[in-house]
């Protein structure tokens, strides 16, 4: 919340950007875009119900016509083959000072793509193409989970029943049970503690550190 309090702050001074809604889940934020359709979506990469890597997803694939900019704690070259597959522009790490958050909006919003320097200067440069245009190389370790699976992954590790899951998902418990199922096996893990340390490590459910509004 406050770190949502300051991007708007922040965002409210500039003439040409105008906030139209913010979100405090991954799932609201998909719901939200397809009402709203934003220009640009600012997405954490951390958020409750539906991690911002997985709601990018499901907004690029939605309303294309939406750009998504994630924050990230992150700077690992997974997390930035991840923004490949799932179609965001823009890919910056929380450190990031608000000029050059208010540059990378701008330039999202004009289908430039943006990544952190710090990420930037260590990839080579095919590496600095736009999303989509080109296959991931190097896929990430859990690419082979659908987007359902990585959807009850996150719940699971969040402490959700199969019940509330389903209800969250609209969609019946047998079926999150199928799902959870397919999970442990592709992970081949077959606990939930080890589900939660999984997300964990990848990023999914632990909290990051706050951006910097210099």
């Amino acid at each position: 919340m406050v770190v949502r309090q300051g991007l708007r702050a922040l965002l409210t001074t500039e003439s040409d950007i105008e906030v139209i809604g913010e979100a405090e889940t991954g799932r609201q934020a998909v719901e939200m875009t397809k009402r709203l359709n934003p220009s640009v979506v600012l997405m954490d990469i951390v958020m409750p119900s539906l991690n911002g890597l997985e709601a990018a997803r499901q907004i690029t694939r939605q309303t294309p016509a939406t750009k998504v900019l994630i924050l990230s704690s992150y700077g690992d070259d997974e997390y930035v083959e991840r923004i490949k597959e799932v179609g965001a522009t823009g890919y910056l790490i929380k450190q990031t000072a608000a000029n050059e958050l208010l540059r990378a909006i701008r330039e999202v919003e004009r289908g430039r793509r943006v990544l952190s320097p710090a990420i930037a200067n260590r990839l080579p440069s095919a590496q600095r193409e736009p999303a989509g245009s080109r296959p991931t190389a190097n896929p990430p370790k859990n690419e082979h989970l659908t987007s359902r699976e990585a959807e009850v992954l996150q719940l699971i590790a969040e402490g959700q029943t199969n019940k509330q899951i389903a209800s969250e998902l609209g969609i019946s418990p047998k079926t999150v049970e199928k799902h959870r199922q397919q999970v442990m096996n592709k992970l081949r893990i077959h606990d939930v503690a080890g589900l939660t340390r999984y997300a964990m490590a990848k990023g999914v459910i632990k909290s990051g550190t706050e951006l910097k509004l210099e």
